[in-house]
């Protein structure tokens, strides 16, 4: 294997651990905003994103020390629209994976090829961020509609 930019990597890890941290406040903050009659299912699937994000940002902080790096303190943007429909909520959230779907495809950039471990680490993140994105779409389409949502 050859070399890679470890600096590089150590960044965009820890720029995927405050992304990470991030959705973990705003998940938090959207179960505790989610009112109507379909309530209940949605603030578990909230929570349930919480909790897979805090987890996401221990690997990050975990491979970061691997590297002999620092964790960050940080946390990503945390933007308050103040807007609480759901959809608005979930284009919100499918922002937000965006965000993180892509800093993990910059990691797989950098040590693709290179290191196996962050290489496989990085491919497995970014199908759990696409799985999630996609399901995200999906909650955004109208009922009957096959076509991906577009913002």
């Amino acid at each position: 294997m050859s070399e890679f930019d470890r600096e590089k990597a150590i960044a965009v890890l820890n720029e995927i651990m405050e992304l990470e941290l991030s959705g973990v406040v705003r998940y938090t903050h959207y179960a505790l905003m989610v009112y109507g009659y379909n309530r209940i299912p949605i603030v578990d699937w909230m929570k349930k994103n919480a909790e897979e994000s805090l987890v996401h940002a221990s690997r990050a902080g975990e491979m970061v020390t691997l590297l002999g790096g620092h964790p960050s303190l940080g946390i990503g943007p945390l933007l308050e629209t103040h807007k609480h429909d759901i959809g608005d909520i979930l284009r919100e959230s499918l922002a937000h994976e965006t965000m993180a779907k892509s800093a993990y495809y910059r990691l797989l950039e950098i040590v693709a090829g290179k290191n196996v471990l962050l290489e496989e680490y990085a491919r497995e993140l970014i199908v759990d961020e696409e799985l999630h994105s996609d399901e995200v779409n999906k909650m955004l389409r109208r009922p009957g509609e096959t076509e991906a949502f577009q913002d």
